[in-house]
């Protein structure tokens, strides 16, 4: 900060960039996502604007962060009076009750397989990858994935069946 008060423009960049990080830090625990950014910048704002007052007698570490705490208490006053929206009493919530049975029902019956074809038809079928990052990940050969995977998925058809399940 001295240097930058001083006009030592590299200095100065280095100060704003190091503050702003810390500051991304400071707000990031203590405001919502959606206002880091600009809490952030407003307290960089102020430093610019108010950088002459600074005391070079004393630290600056704890100037900076008075400016922040006073930033942050005043976006706190301000979020309790922005105006809210009244919630409806009867406000339709989704019931994932029936996922939630869907899954289980899935992991029991992948529990019965061979863990190389479970684990095959987990990434491919489940988590979107591709047969070659499925190979690459399992250490199987593509042919080897694909083989896993069809005879898993006729097992677990002839299961669900078994069990009274559409497959």
């Amino acid at each position: 900060m001295l240097a930058a008060q001083r006009g030592d423009a590299a200095a100065y960049r280095r100060l704003l960039v190091e503050a702003g990080a810390w500051l991304q830090r400071y707000y990031s625990r203590r405001l919502p996502a959606s206002m880091v950014d600009d809490a952030a910048q407003e307290v960089l704002l102020s430093l610019h604007t108010k950088r002459h007052t600074y005391d070079s007698s004393k630290p600056f570490g704890p100037w900076l962060a008075a400016i922040a705490r006073y930033k942050w208490i005043d976006r706190l006053r301000a979020m309790k009076d922005a105006p809210t929206e009244e919630l409806d009493e009867e406000l339709a919530v989704r019931d994932h009750g029936e996922a939630v049975q869907s899954a289980r029902v899935l992991e029991t019956l992948l529990a019965t397989l061979k863990p190389a074809q479970a684990n095959a038809i987990r990434l491919v079928k489940l988590e979107g990858l591709s047969i070659k990052e499925a190979a690459e990940r399992l250490g199987q050969t593509m042919a080897l994935v694909k083989v896993n995977i069809h005879r898993g998925l006729r097992q677990l058809s002839e299961r669900a069946q078994e069990d009274g399940h559409e497959a």
